[in-house]
């Protein structure tokens, strides 16, 4: 098989075998990985230049994406594998773990945290938000433990943020403990904070 290369738009360089599109690197791989144009490449050589080529790009995209927010592992995995295949995915994500950039349950903790203080979530619903991005049931249940959150409280907050109007509506009650019962309080919580609520009206 005959490899040329082609300067394609910014950085990006297109390499073809025998005249037909085969992969996208850059041009700072291709520099370090150079081969004559016209080479007469082996199936084994190529093979392992794609191998290098794909690592590369799932590294990238690993350092682009964990640039932009902290991730789970599966969610990482799973945004890698829209472009790269599931080894280059993994080697990559190893490299990052090593590095220490990629923790499960630092990220938990963190998103755990934003959700109680910020969305005033339920236990059920954290629950559900961590299992969603492939955080294990042992981190999870570690987290949801030491948690001091009071239900109560978040269920308060809740209901005088977004539900507050809606008490003095018709079946306004049972419609806001309806709502909050369908993110995870208990009916008992609900009842505790809506007695706060109308003890302080």
């Amino acid at each position: 098989m005959i490899l040329t290369a082609q300067r394609g738009r910014g950085s990006k360089i297109h390499l073809l075998l025998d005249g037909e599109y085969a992969v996208t690197t850059d041009a700072e791989f291709w520099a370090q990985n150079f081969i004559c144009d016209g080479y007469d490449i082996s199936d084994e050589e190529w093979s392992e230049l794609l191998l290098k080529v794909n690592y590369r790009k799932a590294f990238n995209k690993c350092a682009d994406l964990l640039s932009r927010r902290d991730h789970s592992i599966k969610e990482l995995r799973d945004k890698l594998l829209r472009t790269v295949d599931g080894d280059s995915a993994d080697k990559a994500i190893q490299k990052f773990i090593e590095m220490g950039y990629l923790d499960d349950e630092k990220f938990a903790k963190s998103l755990a945290k934003h959700l109680y203080e910020n969305k005033n979530a339920s236990d059920y619903t954290v629950k559900q938000e961590l299992f969603k991005r492939g955080i294990s049931k042992e981190i999870v249940e570690r987290i949801i433990a030491d948690s001091d959150i009071d239900p109560i409280n978040s269920a308060e907050e809740l209901i005088r943020k977004k539900y507050l109007l809606k008490l003095s509506a018709e079946n306004g009650r049972e419609k806001v403990i309806a709502a909050l019962m369908r993110k995870g309080f208990s009916y008992y919580d609900i009842q505790a904070a809506l007695k706060k609520i109308c003890n302080d009206e």
